[in-house]
């Protein structure tokens, strides 16, 4: 790629731009990145760019996976496993077939295998914009955690469904029971895998004490799951996943707190520049695209709204048609007690957007493969309206709905508050009796912390508040404000001694570091 120097350059400079103008315009920044590359894609001079899909399925898909699944709740993928398993499995097939069917009968030459591939393309999630909006809206925890769930397990379905078909398009034979022997040797291989690789990436984090190198380390660990399980033949997305939830499960007895306060730093800026260059890249593509089509413009319109109105519905049929098939087979109490109703399970069927993973299957096509070009438009067409046409609508359709948070969530942080101040509590009356310990000390941290208790307890309601009671809220909230205060007063004398040339910039930056982290743990 020529003058890869300025092109990095311009990408960096166009993610900048267009994700100040998402924030002043309160847009997700996936949905005005993809516009924005297709703008400039059309500007004279802009240097053409051509999105290897091996590059993308390489380098961005495994970091992104991991630190999707790190952050992940085990637990609610556990309590949903039914739910995202349905839909990650069956919304895949359905979608791939739903697809493969309307679009042969709209390009009757088109061979069922291609169709076929194209429908395994265009069915896998990409959950950052729709995860985005519901956050920012107070969706349910729990849908977002369906929707984060289904995102980790449906490129795998998706990308083992499209080897199959892109297979026998190009000149293999179709066996169902090979179909469904590979796939589940796919699954049963990546997870496989991607055990072995949690394994050895603790072994590893358990001996290094140095915060560098555990931000190596969990770099590398994607790729060091996603890349032996494609070699061995299996799937390396979730390969790649499995060592993520394994790893973020167990981080706390894998890493110190200036590891994960180091990591968490890291991995912010890394996930955004990645998910950013790509959407960016995706819109970067149409220009190139439309240079290679011999149809007229309204035949490819018609084909990409067709083909982008059939994903979307197959999703909504899937979504409320499903799940009553399930509950007339298991009604067992536990089940019945997490059924949802239509409300959510639409908010569920809106956030299937596709993104830059089902572009890279596109372009991975191979060279020579009928109707490449018009199944890469396609694919181009299926984002725009699913990613900006699905994430715009998407919060009118939440406060249509009236689907708000629920407050368990809250209550569930309320309750970890008191208990762990309660434990800090207990062990700190153990201390008291301990002949290194200073009585004043104690019990300075002890009524810190059974303020914490108490404040907790009142905010979730289970301290009863009479008139005349002190509003604990309140009153921590007036001392993280004075805090607050002395900190900026702190930093500012620092700066102005290091001015002074009194102290050096080395000491400066050590000592406005332990300031910011005492500063991030305030809620002002």
């Amino acid at each position: 790629m020529h003058h890869l120097d300025l092109l990095l350059l311009f990408l960096l400079v166009a993610v900048t731009a267009l994700t100040v103008l998402a924030q002043a315009l309160r847009v997700p920044y996936p949905i005005l990145l993809v516009l924005g590359g297709i703008a400039l894609g059309f500007v004279p001079g802009v240097p053409h760019v051509e999105l290897d899909p091996d590059l993308v399925l390489l380098l961005f898909l495994p970091p992104l996976l991991f630190h999707e699944a790190f952050f992940a709740s085990v637990r609610e993928l556990r309590a949903d496993a039914r739910t995202i398993a349905l839909s990650a499995v069956g919304i895949v097939l359905a979608t791939m077939a739903g697809v493969a069917v309307v679009l042969h009968a709209a390009v009757p030459d088109l061979p069922w295998a291609v169709a076929f591939a194209f429908g395994a393309v265009v069915s896998p999630t990409d959950p950052l914009a729709a995860i985005a909006i519901a956050r920012r809206q107070g969706l349910p925890r729990r849908l977002i955690a369906v929707i984060e769930g289904e995102s980790l397990v449906n490129d795998g379905t998706a990308l083992v469904a499209y080897g199959t078909a892109v297979g026998v398009a190009v000149g293999g034979t179709f066996s169902a029971p090979e179909a469904v022997g590979g796939f589940a040797q796919d699954v049963v291989g990546g997870v496989a895998v991607g055990l072995v690789a949690a394994v050895a990436v603790g072994w590893v984090l358990r001996r290094m004490d140095d915060p560098v190198l555990h931000v190596t380390v969990s770099l590398g660990a994607g790729f060091v799951a996603y890349l032996p399980a494609e070699q061995l033949g299996v799937s390396g997305v979730l390969a790649a996943v499995v060592v993520g939830l394994a790893t973020g499960h167990r981080v706390g007895e894998l890493s110190s707190p200036a590891a994960r306060l180091q990591g968490a730093a890291f991995w912010d800026v890394l996930v955004f520049l990645l998910n950013a260059v790509l959407f960016v890249l995706v819109g970067l593509q149409l220009p190139g695209i439309l240079e290679d089509q011999d149809r007229s413009a309204g035949t490819l319109i018609g084909l990409g709204l067709l083909v982008a109105a059939t994903v979307i519905a197959v999703r909504l049929l899937w979504v409320h048609t499903a799940p009553y098939v399930v509950r007339a087979l298991d009604r067992r109490p536990q089940q019945v007690a997490r059924r949802v109703g239509w409300r959510p399970r639409t908010l569920l069927a809106w956030a299937g957007l596709r993104g830059a993973v089902s572009l890279a299957a596109a372009l991975a096509l191979p060279a020579g493969f009928p109707e490449r070009d018009l199944l890469v438009f396609l694919t181009v067409c299926v984002i725009l309206a699913t990613l900006v046409g699905q994430g715009l609508t998407f919060p009118a359709l939440i406060r249509v709905l009236g689907v708000e948070d629920d407050p368990g969530p809250l209550r569930e942080e309320y309750l970890a508050r008191k208990l762990a101040a309660r434990a800090a509590v207990d062990r700190l009356e153990q201390l008291r009796a301990e002949p290194w310990t200073r009585a004043d000390t104690i019990d300075r941290l002890q009524g810190l912390h059974e303020f914490r208790y108490r404040r907790a307890a009142q905010r979730a309601g289970w301290l009863a508040v009479e008139d005349g009671d002190e509003d604990l809220h309140e009153r921590s909230l007036a001392y993280q404000r004075t805090l607050r205060d002395v900190l900026d007063t702190q930093r500012a004398a620092l700066v102005a001694l290091r001015d002074e040339g009194r102290v050096s910039d080395e000491v400066v930056h050590a000592l406005v570091r332990e300031l910011d982290l005492e500063d991030q743990r305030l809620e002002i």
